[in-house]
């Protein structure tokens, strides 16, 4: 079943996407494997290589074992990254280096109230529609792209990245000036790893309801 749905997932993208069974991981192929990380994730070759030995080498018991394993590896670099920071004798492209793919992680996210810039993936768009479908005026919008842009300059490299849950954008505004305020590019990692991950386990908790909700529909 996992096999099917997911090449069904692979071939057709306009098709409702279903996570593998959690027990089939270990022995899919990579491109299962990498369409299956980025139904939960932003699509990031560097958390491909990240992940990938991590799904081959562990069994899980479930999509949220899984995304609080990823979570820990991610945040052990983010401390990686820290510590060699504050270390004046690593050279700095040594630092350049330990930070990168973190960072190429965290900037795979698209921006917040930016879709028709941006190709968004479905999951993406899902999310960010409650945003996007409210009534703004240009004045909140424009206000959205300069925060979008001060926080970029604040923290090169990264995307702001949260877990919109339902909130508008007055609310989410105000969390991207407190955190574009704190100005603490160290906290700022882990702030995004965690909504990543905030993310990742919301997107397989609606996705494993949608193939439950298609299972009882055909049995009924």
């Amino acid at each position: 079943m996992s096999s099917h749905t997911h090449n069904h997932t692979h071939l057709n993208p306009e098709a409702t996407p279903f996570l593998p069974a959690i027990t089939s991981l270990p022995t899919l192929p990579d491109a299962a494997l990498i369409s299956t990380l980025d139904l939960l994730f932003e699509p990031s070759p560097d958390l491909h290589a990240l992940a990938l030995p991590t799904l081959r080498t562990i069994s899980f018991s479930s999509y949220d074992d899984l995304i609080s394993t990823l979570r820990d590896e991610l945040l052990a670099i983010a401390d990686a990254v820290a510590l060699a920071a504050a270390d004046p004798s690593v050279p700095q492209i040594e630092k350049e280096n330990i930070q990168r793919p973190l960072h190429a992680i965290l900037g795979s996210h698209p921006r917040l109230g930016e879709p028709k810039k941006e190709k968004l993936s479905a999951q993406s768009r899902k999310e960010q529609a409650h945003l996007n479908s409210q009534k703004d005026s240009e004045e909140v919008k424009e206000e959205l792209r300069r925060l979008n842009r001060e926080y970029e300059e604040t923290f090169p490299g990264l995307r702001y990245v949260v877990w919109v849950n339902g909130r508008g954008r007055g609310e989410v505004m105000g969390d991207m000036r407190r955190r574009i305020a704190r100005g603490d590019l160290r906290a700022e990692e882990r702030e995004g790893i965690q909504a990543m991950c905030y993310i990742a386990a919301d997107r397989a908790a609606k996705l494993l309801k949608s193939a439950q909700e298609a299972v009882e529909h055909g049995s009924a």
